[in-house]
């Protein structure tokens, strides 16, 4: 599987594995089920909600063993 970046679209990395859901609520992203989801990059909703992009990407790619 492809690593996840800050231009991963949230939507298909929840897609991938629903159970990697608690990895953004963990960083406060509570989200991931609205409509700007199918759309926004990680780095974008990041930005949106003063969340550390780079964090997050580094957390789901543990979560994913990559």
């Amino acid at each position: 599987m492809a690593k996840v970046t800050k231009n991963s679209i949230i939507n298909n990395v929840i897609e991938r594995d629903i159970n990697c859901a608690p990895v953004f609520f963990e960083m406060g992203m509570f989200c991931i089920g609205c409509p700007s989801a199918a759309g926004e990059s990680i780095e974008q909703a990041c930005m949106v909600h003063g969340i550390d992009a780079d964090e997050l990407v580094d957390r789901l790619n543990e979560y994913f063993g990559e």
